[in-house]
């Protein structure tokens, strides 16, 4: 077992790829066949695999999720934080904090397209915080 804690800051609302970091990190493990979990410990950004050649998917993404879970909706309740507060929530329910992906031969097994993103929901940036949990041999 490896573990690493990364911390990734946002500029606010929006997806930032971690391919590179969450693959650094297994590159350290030394794990030739296993799997990479990664946990995200926030409950207003998620983690996503998700097309990384098209940053109009990124754009589109946006677009669907503001429709599912719009910012300032006056049926929330939960707004300490501003508009986005609930939403943001809603928004990391719909998507999800963890992922678990195949490493083979010491690499993520990322298809040609994919890649690993932190999506920020909130307007305001932020430093999230991220654990990698690598098993395998």
């Amino acid at each position: 077992m490896h573990q690493v804690s990364l911390t990734v800051s946002t500029h606010g609302r929006g997806l930032i790829e971690i391919s590179r970091e969450v693959e650094g990190a297994v590159r350290e493990s030394s794990v030739h066949t296993g799997l990479a979990h990664v946990f995200l410990r926030h409950t207003s950004a998620s983690l996503t695999l998700t097309e990384n050649a098209d940053s109009t998917v990124l754009e589109d993404l946006e677009t669907v999720i503001a429709r599912l879970a719009p910012d300032g909706d006056p049926e929330y309740r939960h707004n300490y934080e501003g508009d986005d507060d609930m939403a943001a929530h809603v928004r990391s329910v719909l998507t999800t904090n963890e992922l678990t992906i195949p490493i083979v031969e010491g690499r993520l097994a990322l298809g040609t397209w994919q890649g690993v993103f932190l999506w920020e929901h909130r307007y305001q940036p932020h430093q999230r915080s991220i654990v990698v949990t690598i098993s395998g041999g």
